[in-house]
């Protein structure tokens, strides 16, 4: 007993500290793995199909931001140069009406569906993860991408208007997009084909989100079919820093 005594008297009080510091840290670095791995099984799955979508869009954004902005520079030199340019303003006018158009810097409006998602309404379980049982940006992400696979013409959250540049975030507990920071409920304005809803329910991905997302965690899910529904214009800037459109060359004259 004294030689046990003697050996507990040798131990310093920072050694036993730091070991019960230790032994905290690995239990919540255990708690945190089992608390993140549904949601990791969920974003994993819908990553690729995401991926690739956003990679298509961003890459017609591109071109469009680029074509509107080369539009506009020749519109110019048309107006300033001599009056038998008025018809190639005119032309050049048509063409950048319809490439802010494709670029969601007009508004629109038609048939459309109405998305509203809350987080879950019940208490969250003793052994559940908060983040889980609130609307996520991945859960944004999903139904746009859906949405636009279904035909949607164009698409806004919270009256912001979707673009392929467009990202959404997650910020504690809103969600960052386009500038704007978004709490819930966030309300998906589509604008797209009679029967958007017809298509949007018969993909399987959409139908897996909602069997993982909303039956799996609660969240809220209402839907409406309107006739008129209104999609603003982006209010974000499109000017490129670093792009430029590439120069057409001059179509050669036989002699």
């Amino acid at each position: 007993m004294t030689g046990t005594l003697a050996r507990l008297r040798g131990v310093h009080t920072w050694q036993v500290t730091l070991g019960v510091a230790l032994l905290a840290l690995g239990f919540l670095i255990a708690a945190q793995a089992r608390s993140e791995a549904p949601r990791v099984r969920y974003t994993s799955q819908e990553r690729g199909p995401l991926v690739e979508t956003a990679g298509v869009l961003n890459a017609q954004q591109d071109a469009l931001q680029a074509r509107i902005l080369d539009l506009g520079t020749r519109i110019r030199a048309a107006e300033t140069g001599s009056q038998g340019s008025d018809v190639l303003a005119r032309e050049l006018t048509a063409e950048l009406d319809a490439a802010r158009l494709a670029g969601g810097l007009i508004p629109l409006t038609g048939p459309g569906l109405v998305i509203q998602l809350a987080d879950a309404g019940d208490p969250v379980p003793t052994d559940g993860n908060a983040a889980d049982f609130r609307v996520s940006a991945d859960d944004l992400r999903s139904i746009v991408a859906e949405l636009w696979l279904a035909g949607a013409d164009a698409v806004a959250v919270n009256g912001e208007r979707l673009t392929a540049t467009s990202g959404f975030l997650d910020i504690g507990e809103s969600i960052l997009l386009n500038s704007a920071y978004l709490v819930p409920p966030y309300q998906v304005v589509s604008v797209g084909p009679p029967d958007l809803y017809d298509r949007l329910t018969q993909s399987v991905a959409f139908t897996d989100w909602v069997r993982t997302r909303v039956q799996g965690f609660g969240l809220e899910v209402r839907y409406a079919e309107i006739p008129d529904a209104v999609v603003p214009a982006y209010a974000g800037s499109v000017r490129l820093r670093y792009a430029r459109s590439v120069p057409t060359a001059s179509p050669t004259v036989a002699p």
